[in-house]
């Protein structure tokens, strides 16, 4: 039931099990990831810098903490329960290119339980975790670079989301 397509920090994990999810109807869309500053970067690289610029001034996407990332804004799902705003009625309405790391790369442990296929469950879980601390650790990287390049706080615009993923692509990767 579990689909793993290995891309690098482009890996996308698909699944049906998400849609029986007995937490919420909404699966784990019911509390939206940050978008980090590294997913905003592999964002621009992939043609989405405009995207980017379009869902700030929309709304859809709103700064955090000292602008070091983005929050998605939780709107109303037919079933009731608060969600992403991008959670449609068969799932994200974003494509893979446009979405958080997080949610292109998580599945619950539970879902993973419930798999009929534990070799895959079981490497899933493997390329999950490590995707996740080597997002983390070029988040981190980026967070120091954006910090000492612009020093009174990154301006959520245009040049800064090119400066990203320039800077993103020249970073090596931890391993």
């Amino acid at each position: 039931m579990l689909r793993l397509t290995l891309a690098g920090t482009d890996t996308l994990v698909t699944t049906p099990l998400c849609a029986a999810c007995h937490h919420s109807p909404a699966g784990c869309c019911a509390a939206p990831p940050r978008v980090a500053l590294a997913d905003l970067a592999r964002i621009v690289l992939r043609g989405g810098r405009d995207f980017l610029l379009a869902e700030l001034r929309a709304g859809r996407l709103l700064p955090g903490p000292g602008n070091m990332w983005l929050v998605l804004p939780r709107r109303p799902h037919p079933s009731g329960v608060l969600a992403c705003g991008y959670l449609g009625p068969s799932g994200c309405v974003l494509p893979p290119d446009r979405r958080s790391s997080t949610c292109n790369i998580y599945i619950c442990d539970e879902a993973l339980a419930r798999d009929d296929d534990p070799a895959t469950a079981s490497r899933t879980r493997t390329v999950r975790d490590d995707l996740e601390t080597e997002l983390a650790h070029l988040d981190a990287e980026l967070a120091a670079r954006a910090a000492a390049h612009f020093p009174s706080g990154p301006p959520l615009d245009a040049p800064f989301l090119d400066w990203l993923g320039d800077t993103f692509r020249t970073l090596p990767p931890k391993r």
